[in-house]
Parts: structure tokens; C-alpha cells; sequence
């Protein structure tokens, strides 16, 4: 049962219509975040700000407790940096305390966190360790836990999750060498033989691989008789005959992940393994990372915590010209920068957080726009710390342990960090993919009219339902109570938060008449404006961002809980926001898109390569793309067992 090596030639086109058909199509609950792009602030889907049951607090705690005294007594986060690995008796600690189970339900051993706590867990794993932060999220939010959770059948579930809760680590393979965001052209195959599939291919960037026990696999089974075929997901053994680790791969940063390359030739899976019908392992990956994308900003509110500690401590330490240097305007600056970003990042993640507990809204944009704000902004704040450690923020911590000083890790959060803004969907897919679910309504009601395959008569009743659509819409973006003084008073307290919310709720619909007026102006075209969609797609991050700082202060002011000083961080957050909006707003129209095409086509066609003179390429030999072509490995197994 061998499979065809040729790898699947696809269209631009193709590719669009594979993607289109894996995301959800309707809207059954609530979005805050889809209301906002519309124009549509609505206060009431976030506020009074959702809350954990008592049950699911205590809970949380009590892991929380335990996960603490783990990481402060048994983690050396300066070991794993130095020897590139988490040790195995660390791995098998998490074990044993139940870490790998926080997802998972308690009657399959697990201990049942909300997605609050999960993320609270994965924030200070995170911080003691980004490594073991990677490991337990892979795991779990993208791993075998999650698909089985959502699409797994009640036999799958008996027979995986209780091995995942205690003992056995799982990754997600959907990378290939040649596929990364664009996963029509996937080239693993999954041929039916009887009661088994046959896999066949190489997955690349397979995080936990080099160290799983369980797999979940996005493979292509081919269109037969009976069979739809399509990409489906399966869930893999990793010691099934025919698996190989071929290698073990080094990052700029989060040196201690175990991910690899695996190679599967003529591996037999049993079709009772199959997660889904045929053809929906797609939506089932999008779906499994509308939560499952939560774990990354976890991380990057782990770093903006520790980065703002030690902002705090080194900037009343050291001085310079007869003062502290966190007293110097310029340093002071970024010091304000991190703390109020830091307060808005743990703003987004638990509001996002607690309303996918609650299952009450659809969050798969609030979900992206965490990702991606989290991870741009995250970047942003250690690389402000770098600057104000100044040369000490450039030396390692080994060299300053060495030479007598405090090892402070900054350069490796800064690398650590990194690669937040390109795996679980890269900054320009995530543009892309926020965009489109922003879009959905004008396309639901307008999509047919710059439809090229459509008919006449399929033009002519779409015009007909967006001519109904939009006379009682676009009415609604002319006024609202963003411009009545005395609106969101609540939030008016000896800070007063009231006017961000009316900034939110004017630049909301501000955002929906930018959005249909280059609808109109660029109709079948608006795809193409990946530059301006990118922008609108930050405008309405920041939007949430605002929304979700304002909210998350008046609930700790109503706690007693620090009320006030949050209302100071969202404001002071607010107005660096506000500033970061009216730019982009600008740039929506004034850029320089147009003429960057003009440069690259120039870059391309080789007209500027004389610019590159006078170097030298220290590249090594090599394709840029490794053959990945099904057949037996050459290689030596790397995979290794834990416990």
C-alpha cells in the first residue's frame, strides 16, 4: 500500500477554497470582538466581568499551590537553558503532580481546570521554565487531550485520555518540510487497507515529538469509493512500526523543547483511531485552536510579569547622573510601557479566558486577537528591557554569574519570545485569518456580488440581500453613545476610565465604515490588501485590548483588590493605546503599500542586486527546503521514552 510521492499541486484558488471549507461557517453565540469590527460595541457580552464558580476556584488554587512549590523547589530553569533539555526527572515530577492532565476531565484522571487556571498554571510553569511552559501546552491545548475533548468518541476517550491525564506526553504534527501555512498542498497520505489506515510522510517543527507517546497526525486520505478522503486526523502510537524521530531540532530560543522531524512509511493505524469523519481534520485543528491559541498569551504574561520585575528592581538600582535611572524621563517611559501592557495582556487572557469557560460567547476571534496582540506585544516589552539592562540586558546570565553580578536571563526572554509571533498562526496569517472571520458578515449577505463563478441571478439576489442588510446597518455607524459625555459613567471613578470606553465604542464604528468603504472600493480585490487588512486587524486588537483593561480594572476595584492602582495601569494603558490606534487609523489610507509592491517585483527580478555587494554569505551548502519524499527513514530513531 504504498503511497504516491508526488506532493499535491494546488491553485491559489484551490488553496483559499480548502481553507474556507475547514473554518466554521455560522455564528450561533455572541462574539464581542465580531460585534466590535461591525461597529457594534457591546458592553454587555464583557461586563460585569465573567467569573470562575467557587468550585473551579478552589480547584485551581489548590494546583496553583502545588505547581508553585514544584517549580521553586525542583525546576532550574538555568539548567534547561544550559544543557538544552528538561530533565527527565522534571518531566516526570509534572507527572506525577498531575500536570499533564489539567485539561482533562477528573473522570478520565484528570483534574479538571477551567481554561482560567489552565492558563494561570501555563503562566507560572512558564516563568520558572518557558521550555515546560511549551511542553505542557502542546500537549494539552493542541495535543491528543483537546481533539479527543471536542470530536473524540466515547471509546477514544476511555482509552487515550487516562494515559494522557498521568503518563503518556502527546504532540500535534501538521507542519510539513514543504507545507506550513497553507496546508492544501499536504503531502502525508492515509490509505485505507481494511481496518487500518497506512500513513505515509514527513511532518516537520513536531513540538513534544522527539519525547511523545501519542500523536495526533493530519494526513491526506485519498477520494476512493466510499471514502470522501480529504485531510483527517488520527491519533498515532508513537512505538507503531514505521515511526521514525529522525531529528531533534535547535531553535534561537526555547532550547529545551523536544521538537523533531518525524517520518511515518507504512505505518498502520487502526481506522478506530480516526478522530472524525474523513475530510474534517482541518476544522478540527481550527477548532481545537480557537482555545488552544490561549496558551501562547499565557506565556507572554508570564515574560511581561518577570520583565517588569526586573524593570522595577535594576532601574531603583542603578544610577546614573545622581539618580536612579527609572527616574530619567526616557527610562521611565518604558518602565510605564511594561507595566501597563503587562496589566492589558492579563486583561485579554482572562477575560478570553473565563468566557471560553463559560461557553456563552463564540471567542474564536477573541481567541486570535489574544494570540496575536500578546505576542506583538510581549516582543515589544523585553526588548524595552534589553534596552534599560543596557549592555547587561545583551550579556547572557551565565557570563554575568560569572563575573560576580546577578544572572538576569534577559537576552534569552528576549529569544524565547520570538518565536511567539510565528508559530500557532504567524502575524500575517493571523492578519488574514481575524480578517476574514471580521468580514463574515459583509460576505454572508454581499459575498456573491464579487464572486466571479457566481451567476447573474446569484448577483442579483445578493444585491438584493446587502441592499436590505446595509440600509439598516450603515445608519447605525453615524451615531452612538460613545458620544454622550455621561456614557459608561460606572467606569468614572477617581480615575476615570469612562471616556476610553466612548473612545472604544466611536473608533468601533469609525473601524466598520473604514471596512465597508474599501469593501466597496476594492470588492473581488480586498484579499489582496493584506496591508490593509493587517491594520484593521490591530485597530480592533487595541479595541479589545482597551476594552478588556477597563473591564478588568473596575472588576478588581469592585474585589477591593488593588482597584485603584488598576484603574491608574488601564488608564495609563488606554492612553498609549489611543495613540497606537490614531497611527494605524492614518495608515489605513496614507502608506506605502503600493510602492513596497513596486519595490519587491524590483527585489525579485533581481534590478537591485547590485545592493547586495560586498559581503560575504556565511550560509552553509544546501536546499532551502529538505526532500521530504514518503519511503524507509536513513536515519537513526531519536525518539526517547520518559518514565
Amino acid at each position: 500500500m504504498s503511497a504516491p510521492s508526488s506532493k499535491p499541486t494546488v491553485s491559489e484558488r484551490e488553496a483559499r477554497q480548502v481553507a474556507e471549507a475547514a473554518r466554521e461557517q455560522e455564528w450561533r453565540k455572541p462574539s464581542f470582538a465580531k460585534e466590535l469590527f461591525l461597529g457594534r460595541f457591546r458592553l454587555d457580552l464583557i461586563h460585569p466581568h465573567p467569573m470562575p464558580t467557587d468550585e473551579a476556584t478552589q480547584r485551581g488554587e489548590e494546583f496553583l499551590a502545588k505547581l508553585r512549590d514544584f517549580c521553586e523547589t525542583k525546576v532550574d530553569g538555568a539548567l534547561i537553558e544550559r544543557e538544552a533539555r528538561i530533565p527527565d526527572e522534571v518531566i516526570t515530577g509534572l507527572k506525577e503532580i498531575g500536570a499533564l492532565g489539567m485539561k482533562i476531565d477528573t473522570k478520565y484522571g484528570g483534574l479538571g481546570l477551567t481554561q482560567v487556571y489552565y492558563n494561570k498554571a501555563l503562566t507560572l510553569a512558564g516563568s520558572a521554565s518557558p521550555a515546560i511552559g511549551v511542553l505542557l501546552s502542546a500537549h494539552q491545548s493542541i495535543g491528543v487531550p483537546q481533539p479527543l475533548k471536542l470530536f473524540g468518541t466515547p471509546e477514544q476517550k476511555e482509552q487515550f485520555l487516562p494515559r494522557c491525564a498521568r503518563t503518556d506526553i502527546s504532540a500535534f504534527l501538521l507542519t510539513e518540510p514543504d507545507v506550513g501555512s497553507d496546508p492544501a498542498r499536504l503531502a502525508t497520505t492515509a490509505v485505507r487497507d481494511g481496518d487500518d489506515y497506512v500513513l505515509d510522510g514527513v511532518k516537520l517543527w513536531t513540538t513534544n515529538g522527539v519525547v511523545a507517546d501519542l500523536l495526533v497526525v493530519m494526513a491526506r486520505v485519498p477520494k476512493s469509493e466510499g471514502h470522501k478522503g480529504g485531510i483527517t486526523a488520527f491519533v498515532v502510537e508513537t512505538n507503531s512500526p514505521g515511526v521514525t524521530v529522525e531529528n531533534r531540532n535547535a531553535f534561537m530560543g526555547l532550547r529545551g523543547i523536544e521538537n523533531g522531524v518525524t517520518r511515518f512509511h507504512q505505518v498502520r493505524v487502526p481506522a478506530a483511531n480516526r478522530i472524525g469523519p474523513e475530510g474534517a481534520g482541518l476544522k478540527i485543528a481550527l477548532t481545537t485552536l480557537n482555545t488552544g491559541r490561549l496558551s501562547l498569551p499565557a506565556s507572554c504574561v508570564a515574560a511581561g510579569k518577570w520583565c517588569l520585575k526586573i524593570a522595577r528592581e535594576w532601574s531603583g538600582a542603578r544610577e546614573q547622573w545622581g539618580k536612579p535611572v527609572a527616574h530619567h524621563e526616557a527610562v521611565g517611559a518604558k518602565i510605564s510601557f511594561i507595566a501597563a501592557t503587562t496589566f492589558a495582556l492579563e486583561a485579554v487572557l482572562d477575560l478570553s479566558s473565563q468566557m471560553a469557560d463559560e461557553d456563552r460567547n463564540d471567542i474564536r476571534i477573541e481567541g486570535a486577537l489574544a494570540k496575536l496582540y500578546a505576542s506583538e506585544m510581549a516582543w515589544l516589552i523585553a526588548d524595552e528591557l534589553v534596552q534599560i539592562r543596557g549592555g547587561r540586558g545583551f550579556e547572557t546570565a551565565e557570563s554575568l554569574r560569572a563575573r560576580g553580578e546577578r544572572a538576569v536571563p534577559a537576552e534569552q526572554v528576549l529569544r524565547d519570545l520570538r518565536i511567539n509571533r510565528i508559530f500557532e498562526g504567524s502575524t500575517e496569517i493571523m492578519h488574514l485569518l481575524i480578517a476574514r472571520e471580521a468580514v463574515d458578515a459583509h460576505l454572508s449577505v454581499a459575498g456573491d456580488l464579487i464572486d466571479p463563478d457566481k451567476s447573474l441571478q446569484d448577483k442579483a439576489k445578493a444585491g438584493a440581500n446587502a441592499g436590505v442588510f446595509y440600509a439598516k446597518w450603515l445608519p447605525k455607524l453615524v451615531a452612538g453613545p460613545g458620544q454622550l459625555p455621561v456614557s459608561y459613567g460606572e467606569f468614572k471613578r477617581d480615575v476615570d476610565l469612562s471616556g476610553h470606553l466612548r473612545y472604544v465604542e466611536r473608533h468601533a464604528r469609525k473601524l466598520a465604515r473604514a471596512t465597508f468603504y474599501a469593501m466597496s472600493r476594492w470588492q473581488g480585490r480586498m484579499e489582496t490588501k493584506q496591508g490593509f487588512l493587517g491594520r484593521v486587524v490591530d485597530i480592533g486588537a487595541e479595541l479589545f485590548a482597551m476594552s478588556a483593561a477597563c473591564v478588568r480594572a473596575e472588576l478588581l476595584r469592585g474585589q477591593g483588590d488593588h482597584g485603584r492602582e488598576a484603574y491608574q495601569l488601564a488608564d495609563a494603558f488606554c492612553r498609549q493605546s489611543r495613540l497606537r490606534v490614531e497611527e494605524l487609523f492614518g495608515r489605513l489610507w496614507n502608506n506605502t503599500d503600493d510602492l513596497d509592491r513596486t519595490v519587491v517585483k524590483g527585489v525579485m527580478s533581481g534590478t537591485y542586486e547590485w545592493l547586495e555587494d560586498g559581503i560575504v554569505d556565511p550560509s552553509g551548502e544546501g536546499p532551502w527546503i529538505a526532500a521530504s519524499d514518503p519511503g524507509p527513514s536513513q536515519k537513526e530513531n531519536v525518539h526517547r521514552s520518559i518514565g
